[in-house]
């Protein structure tokens, strides 16, 4: 190799290089990565706290809603039971409004006949005779006293004794209405 050696040139030292133009410095790029890894790591920090709360949050929530379905349950179960309660004491009335009905159109009919009311007819009647010391056949034998002036024979319509107090389903449609069905 040959040199040429002007003796005007300046002289290059190598222990400084210029940097080539529009050539980022290493320094200033591991800085801006250092510095977007930094901010990426502090938003992946930040949504996993706010995310971490919005699951205990949920989890406060799911136990609350199941406290308020098993309360559902207890008050539609005692409203079911008030309910069942209310229907009894309703049949039971209508029973003896019907029973008080059948009376009075039976006592009507009867004053339409001319004769006197069931409740007025029995306490008209006599007393009876007591059989006290008898026997059965001495008691069989004693004649009946007819009733008042007609002898027709008096219908009276028996209440139906309460029976056992029904049940009732309570039925819930879709649409919001609420339907009882009677179970026995």
């Amino acid at each position: 190799m040959t040199m040429i050696s002007e003796p005007e040139i300046p002289a290059i030292e190598l222990g400084e290089r210029e940097k080539a133009p529009g050539r980022p410095n290493r320094a200033v790029t591991i800085g801006v990565v250092a510095a977007g890894v930094a901010l990426v790591t502090f938003v992946n920090v930040t949504a996993a706290i706010y995310l971490y709360r919005g699951v205990n949050d949920l989890r406060a929530l799911e136990a609350r809603l199941d406290q308020l379905g098993q309360f559902e349950q207890r008050i539609g179960a005692r409203i079911d039971t008030v309910n069942n309660g209310f229907q009894s004491r309703f049949e039971t009335l209508d029973r003896q409004l019907q029973a008080s009905f059948g009376r009075m159109n039976g006592d009507i009919a009867r004053l339409e006949q001319g004769q006197p009311p069931a409740a007025d007819a029995e306490m008209q009647r006599a007393p009876e005779p007591g059989f006290a010391g008898t026997t059965v056949a001495e008691a069989a034998a004693v004649p009946a006293e007819p009733d008042s002036v007609d002898a027709s024979p008096t219908f009276k319509r028996k209440a139906a004794p309460p029976g056992p107090n029904p049940s009732y389903q309570r039925i819930q449609q879709a649409d919001g209405k609420v339907y009882y069905k009677k179970i026995n």
